[in-house]
């Protein structure tokens, strides 16, 4: 029986998931990435680059394309396509499968302050330091553009958007990074504060194992809940459980 899988990705897992798939007979899998990288890893399959015009278009591509089964795989802020999916695997009848990797936890030593927004980490920040590395992507930096009095470093794999804080230092790296990496980064740029979105993975975990040793105070915005009457499941392996019970 032939599958043909749309894998909605932007993730290693994403990644991962396409090799599995595309080394099986009878399974052909499209990758769809958002664009907003421009040079994204190599990806298994094909591949197609860009928006689907809403839940809506996503609907009709995915009637066009005699999709079987939808797997998100985006990265667990992405709330739009995430919603999206819901919507038009529900118009479509077909299944989804929601991939999202484990969150962060705490441990022992951590000092954690866990808000629901960017917004609210920027409303936080003052109280908890003056010298802030910024690890939440280059978007949204907008919520932290009044924070003049705050010097911010800001880690991003692509440039920024505007607009961002003024006092704003740029560094472009991927992951995965390591806790000696980290801890010198935090000591060079003398970081009493750190801000991170509870991404999950192993690639951009030390920075907090660097922070706790350090006794740095972490601001962690909290992922965005799933739409209404969608579960997850947190591997590659599961997402083949689920998919091989539909042939």
């Amino acid at each position: 029986m032939s599958l043909h899988v749309l894998v909605l990705g932007g993730t290693a897992e994403a990644r991962a998931l396409a090799a599995e798939l595309s080394a099986r007979p009878g399974v052909r899998v499209t990758t769809s990435l958002a664009g907003r990288v421009s040079r994204p890893g190599a990806v298994a399959g094909e591949v197609r680059v860009g928006g689907f015009g809403g839940a809506e278009g996503l609907a009709d591509w995915l009637r066009g394309r005699r999709v079987d089964a939808v797997v998100d795989a985006t990265h667990p802020f992405a709330r739009a396509i995430t919603a999206n999916a819901a919507r038009a695997a529900a118009a479509t009848g077909l299944p989804l499968v929601v991939l999202r990797r484990p969150g962060w936890q705490p441990g022992p030593g951590d000092d954690w302050h866990p808000v629901p927004s960017l917004d609210a980490a920027a409303e936080l920040l003052p109280r908890l330091g003056r010298r802030v590395l910024l690890t939440t992507g280059r978007l949204g930096l907008a919520a932290f553009a009044h924070l003049t009095d705050l010097r911010f470093v800001v880690r991003s794999v692509e440039p920024p958007e505007p607009p961002t804080p003024p006092h704003t230092h740029v560094l472009l790296a991927r992951g995965p990074f390591t806790v000696a990496g980290e801890t010198a980064l935090l000591r060079e740029h003398r970081v009493d504060v750190l801000v991170t979105k509870d991404s999950g993975g192993a690639a951009t975990a030390a920075k907090l194992t660097a922070a706790r040793a350090l006794a740095l105070p972490v601001v962690v915005v909290r992922r965005p809940p799933l739409p209404d009457g969608v579960t997850a499941v947190d591997d590659v392996p599961a997402v083949l459980r689920r998919l091989d019970a539909l042939t």
